[in-house]
């Protein structure tokens, strides 16, 4: 994402939130160090736009949308691939994100892509009381198995 993407981004932004990010929001968020801002495009155009955060031990999704037009078409999938792709067995190893509890349409989709809501985070958001569901996608270990605690097992 760079600065001549913005119009665009804040077109997309506004069509598909009702409480949508400004301008300020966007730059300030992209002037922070870890943050990383990446648009998806298609015949020239912005098809979509994520935001993440690059965190010590996980990826922290902050924004992402698609233009109506392209929606239904695989460009979230594809971002969404491209964070997935991102993460290490060694390190980073989970993307988190907050979805409101109101916004079903993404939770279905994050879901969709073995995303799973682990918390209720009450109040969450500043523009309004709404609660968010915070969603994790987990990498599984190489080999697609995760590692047991066998002691901790046999005790309980």
């Amino acid at each position: 994402m760079i600065r001549r993407d913005m119009q665009e981004v804040l077109d997309i932004e506004s069509l598909s939130f009702e409480y949508a990010w400004s301008e300020e929001e966007f730059v300030k968020c992209l002037r922070e160090r870890n943050c990383i801002g990446m648009v998806a495009e298609h015949d020239d155009r912005i098809a979509g736009y994520m935001i993440y955060e690059i965190l010590n031990t996980r990826l922290h999704l902050l924004n992402l949308a698609v233009a109506p037009s392209m929606r239904r078409a695989g460009v979230g999938r594809q971002m969404i691939g491209k964070l997935i792709s991102k993460l290490t067995h060694r390190r980073r190893r989970q993307i988190l994100l907050e979805v409101r509890e109101t916004n079903l349409g993404a939770q279905k989709f994050f879901r969709n892509l073995d995303f799973k809501a682990i918390s209720l985070l009450r109040d969450f958001y500043e523009d309004t009381t709404e609660d968010a569901y915070l969603m994790q996608f987990k990498q599984q270990e190489a080999g697609g198995f995760s590692p047991v605690n066998r002691i901790a097992r046999l005790a309980s």
